[in-house]
């Protein structure tokens, strides 16, 4: 490497997600060989090499503190959020985005850099099942939860695992351009841009259970018949309350309204019709949509693509000959 080389360094610790490190480092590397100049570098806390979650050992060249960083990376890793992140590693994330031009987290590595003060007042991202975890632990900044990837400013956070790709792709068309980009993209054969968020790859029925008695017994009620009369003012007479406090309950409770409640129901129970291989008008029937149009509208809104379309991406990893 070139004394001049773009350094982008990752940060790494006991328990990292290793797919997180070589995701992004192997688009760094494989943009040197389309006339890119980065050299990746991999640093802990104290220096010493570190074990993946799957055993794997990591060496690395050195500690945060003898790092310069001119892009920052922490990767992720199961520990985080059922744990409070470690004070090296905190102190380590503010070292290095202090000297870095760019900071940018992989998936729950978003929990370091929140823990780290680096995402107060950002709009940030991590891996789906936790985004509601971060904004938890993270009130003063945006948390959104259905992007592959955020930028606010110079600092950047990704979704889960392989989102870390996409935001490396992300980081490298900032740099050199579309056209290297995609020559990246295309060797590596992953897309460029991947349309619709994160939300394409959850799993139905997200999201901790209601804590009231009250708004436990709508949602129950929603859950296990997506296809019934759930308007507003039904549902509130199922609790011998008005509309206006039922929805303050929800917003309160859920973060949504009882309509867009049962929106959600009948979306993530039309995605797992879809992959079981029904057609998407049954599924609109099935989930309890008024028509087949309505359920594509909530597509479109919610993923960006349509339900033939997500049926064809999701619902076998099998490729035919002949697509």
């Amino acid at each position: 490497m070139s004394p001049t080389a773009h350094r982008v360094v990752i940060l790494v610790f006991d328990g990292v997600t290793l797919l997180d490190v070589a995701g992004p480092a192997e688009v760094f590397a494989e943009a040197n060989r389309f006339g890119a100049d980065y050299r990746v570098v991999l640093v802990s806390p104290t220096g010493a090499d570190v074990t993946s979650s799957i055993g794997v050992r990591i060496a690395v060249d050195g500690a945060a503190s003898e790092s310069e960083p001119d892009t920052f990376l922490v990767a992720g890793a199961d520990l985080y959020p059922r744990n409070a992140v470690a004070r090296d590693l905190v102190e380590a994330a503010l070292t290095l985005a202090g000297r870095a031009g760019r900071t940018a987290s992989i998936c729950t590595g978003a929990f370091v850099l929140g823990a780290a003060g680096l995402l107060d007042g950002k709009r940030a991202t991590t891996h789906w099942k936790v985004t509601h975890e971060l904004a938890a632990r993270c009130r003063s900044s945006s948390v959104v939860p259905d992007a592959i990837y955020v930028q606010d400013g110079t600092t950047y956070t990704s979704a889960g695992v392989t989102a870390g790709i996409d935001l490396a792709l992300a980081l490298v068309e900032e740099d050199h351009g579309a056209d290297l980009t995609r020559e990246v993209a295309r060797s590596l054969v992953v897309y460029l841009q991947r349309s619709g968020g994160q939300s394409q790859f959850s799993a139905p029925l997200q999201g901790p259970p209601p804590r009231s008695p009250a708004v436990r017994r709508i949602a129950d009620l929603v859950t296990a018949d997506p296809t019934g009369n759930h308007s507003v003012g039904e549902l509130a007479r199922h609790l011998n309350v008005s509309s206006r406090h039922l929805t303050r309950l929800f917003r309160e409770e859920m973060s949504t309204t009882p309509a867009r409640y049962v929106e959600t129901i009948r979306f993530d129970m039309a995605k797992a019709l879809l992959d079981q291989g029904h057609t998407a008008t049954q599924v609109a029937s099935l989930a309890g949509f008024p028509s087949y149009e309505s359920m594509r509208r909530v597509f479109v809104k919610n993923m960006a693509i349509s339900p033939a379309a997500y049926q064809r991406r999701f619902r076998t990893a099998q490729r035919s000959d002949s697509a």
